[in-house]
């Protein structure tokens, strides 16, 4: 929404604070579309206040600010100037115009020009350039200004309106969909005003706004055609269950069509597929089991036995956390390719796994999906394949490259909605493994989702990274006891903790090898008891050489080290640390490459290493720890502390040029010149800290 806002106001945070204070709750948390055009705020009369503007100038930019798009030649035509008397004009300095396009220099123009424009006017620009599109042969834009122009209702419009409408949802251009058919209905009377709402509800849900999706598509039940409630119900049944966080418990039986008519039954099947997959990832079985007899039915009687149903069945076995029932179905067989990605992935095979995603097989490319039918452009199809495909790089233990992709896609998709709120539980991990707390995106995405944010698992992280194991623990047993209320996709949490608690939680989930493997090892080394530790060790020692993702092999190196730490092994278990360190920084995990290090510089200080066991600059070590890199950290106050580069190498058992690279690193973070300028400065901070 923040997003969307910036673009529209020119980025002056004065002007979006104004705007936002005058938005709904729901607009501004996304569940509703931001209002066309935005209100009229003091900031911009002020920001305009004193422009004069001729007739014909204002006209121009009205039209620029009314049209649906950006395309120059339309406007030209409108206008009766070329580009170049365009720009040689005193309007030029509010346009920019560039390859064939145009817009306003400043986008809160647009919004003061139509507040300050009067409707008869307005009426009019709409009706010029409704022509102007109309002999350009563009439908969309004649449609949309055509119903601009009208006064009064116009109900010969409302079908076309809606059938452009429609036409652009499946083009993947929701909001602009949504627009039309908001437009559609001031027309619509009689049975146009259900199509409409259909299309209207449709393309606010493919935008994100679930709320809206609700309202309108609601509109439709009881009353409504059976064949429009038909054709809604799947849609309904996804937007409810973003809004509630739960799949709406109903009796599939009691919707099912009363006639023969083929495309009922395929709307139904269709309605049924989504109930089933939507239980599965929220681990209702029993509302699963029922969806699925639906699907059965409605399959047998559409034909739709292959196509649909054996993919359906065996996604949803699989959500729930049976990885067996990948074999139930014919590998050739597709829901748009989820089925398949997942495949790849649990059975070991990340990196294929994600070029399926990024190729003509993944999600938003899949042309034979029965699941999906003409919305493979849909952005809620599309914040599906940013999820999974952030998924995909957690378990692979690319952390930070996870982190990065999530936050660039949650400025343009609703990557809060898909898959149970799996990408808020993504966001809320990745920053905790980055950053040590949570950030602005993950607490934005969390704001915006209905489902539980597991907050007792983030304060056992939180706990675990800065070295309270007591309540760390704590707060892994009450999660556990309260039902461990986790997705059934695996995401890297405090699994071992949860062994060591004594209540691992018994649900299964869905998780490739080497997430499996890691699991089961950090569960070994807390449980195994003392008098078998010696042969346990190097058992897991061994196995963890097979891991290939560098954060799941670093937990489990952490683990062994703080294992031996304990039982006094203080040179094994730096040997543990030391490479858990290097790992978690070669995986972005940076906030538990910092728990690591604070954990070897505690056995540094018991042994009378040359750490000291109380840090005169321990203050600049926590301030330089938010720039600089773990090893950086390191390196940067053994220098301060007068090591010199041969002796640093040593300890930390890297190349003198390794050190050396991180001292220029070092260097650059911290604008200084050499290790004069760093010791002053570390003594500055501790200083003043």
């Amino acid at each position: 929404m923040l997003a969307g806002l910036a673009a529209r106001l020119d980025g002056d945070g004065t002007t979006i604070i104004e705007v936002v204070a005058q938005l709904t709750s729901e607009q501004r948390h996304g569940l509703r579309p931001l209002p066309v055009p935005l209100p009229l705020v003091p900031a911009i009369t002020e920001r305009f206040h004193g422009t004069e503007l001729d007739a014909r100038n204002r006209r121009l930019l009205l039209a620029v600010a009314v049209g649906l798009d950006d395309a120059l030649d339309p406007l030209l035509v409108f206008d009766g100037r070329t580009a170049a008397d365009l720009a040689a004009d005193p309007v030029g300095e509010h346009l920019t115009i560039h390859a064939g396009r145009v817009r306003l220099v400043d986008a809160r123009l647009g919004i003061w020009v139509a507040a300050t424009t009067g409707t008869a006017e307005t009426a009019a620009v709409h009706a010029r350039l409704s022509e102007i599109f109309r002999r350009c042969g563009d439908a969309v834009g004649a449609g949309w200004h055509r119903a601009g122009a009208a006064l009064e209702k116009a109900p010969e419009a409302a079908p076309d309106l809606a059938l452009l409408a429609s036409q652009l949802a499946r083009a993947g251009h929701p909001e602009r969909a949504l627009l039309l058919a908001r437009e559609a209905e001031q027309h619509a009377i009689g049975e146009d005003r259900e199509g409409v709402e259909l299309v209207a509800g449709r393309s606010a849900l493919d935008a994100g706004f679930a709320v809206e999706a609700v309202e309108r598509l609601s509109r439709l039940f009881p009353h409504a055609a059976e064949s429009r409630r038909l054709e809604a119900l799947g849609d309904l049944i996804v937007a409810q269950t973003f809004v509630h966080g739960a799949v709406p418990e109903l009796d599939p039986g009691a919707l099912r069509p009363t006639t023969d008519a083929l495309g009922d039954w395929r709307h139904w099947t269709r309605a049924a597929a989504i109930g089933a997959v939507l239980c599965a990832e929220r681990g209702d079985r029993r509302g699963m089991r029922g969806w699925l007899d639906a699907l059965r039915e409605g399959a047998a009687r559409t034909g739709a036995d292959q196509e649909l149903r054996d993919a359906v069945v065996a996604l949803s076995w699989l959500l729930v956390g049976e990885s067996e029932a990948l074999g139930r179905a014919d590998r050739r067989v597709s829901d748009g390719g989820l089925l398949r990605i997942l495949d790849a992935a649990v059975t070991g095979d990340i990196d294929v796994a994600l070029r399926l995603l990024a190729g003509d097989e993944g999600m938003a490319s899949g042309t034979r999906s029965s699941f999906v039918p003409g919305y493979r452009h849909s952005p809620i199809v599309r914040a599906c394949q940013a999820v999974v495909e952030v998924l995909l790089l957690v378990w692979r233990g690319d952390i930070g490259r996870a982190r990065d992709r999530l936050i660039q896609s949650s400025l343009s998709l609703p990557v809060a909605l898909p898959l149970a709120g799996l990408g808020v539980v993504l966001a809320r991990r990745l920053d905790l493994a980055v950053l040590g707390e949570l950030g602005p995106y993950a607490r934005a995405l969390t704001d915006l989702s209905s489902v539980g944010s597991d907050g007792l698992v983030d304060h056992g992280i939180r706990s675990f990274l800065s070295g309270d194991f007591d309540e760390a623990s704590a707060a892994i047993r009450l999660w556990t006891e309260l039902g461990s209320p986790a997705t059934a996709i695996a995401v890297p949490g405090l699994d071992e903790l949860a062994a060591a608690s004594g209540q691992p939680s018994a649900r299964t989930s869905i998780a490739p090898p080497d997430v499996a493997l890691a699991r089961c090892l950090r569960a070994r080394v807390a449980l195994v008891a003392e008098g078998r530790w010696r042969s346990e060790y190097e058992e897991v020692s061994e196995t963890a050489r097979s891991l290939r993702s560098p954060f799941a092999r670093a937990r489990v190196e952490t683990m062994l080290g703080t294992r031996q730490a304990i039982r006094q092994e203080h040179a094994s278990a730096r040997v543990h640390l030391q490479y858990a360190e290097r790992l978690f920084e070669l995986s972005g995990a940076t906030a538990w490459a910092r728990a690591v290090r604070d954990r070897l510089d505690r056995l540094d200080a018991r042994e009378g290493s040359i750490v000291p066991s109380v840090d005169p600059l321990m203050a600049c070590r926590r301030a330089w720890s938010l720039r600089l890199t773990a090893r950086e950290v390191e390196v940067a106050m053994r220098a301060v502390h007068g090591a010199a580069n041969r002796d640093i190498a040593a300890a930390l058992n890297v190349s003198v040029r390794t050190v050396e690279v991180h001292l220029g690193r070092v260097f650059a973070k911290l604008d200084v010149r050499s290790r004069v300028e760093l010791t002053v400065l570390a003594h500055r901070f501790e200083q003043h800290l």
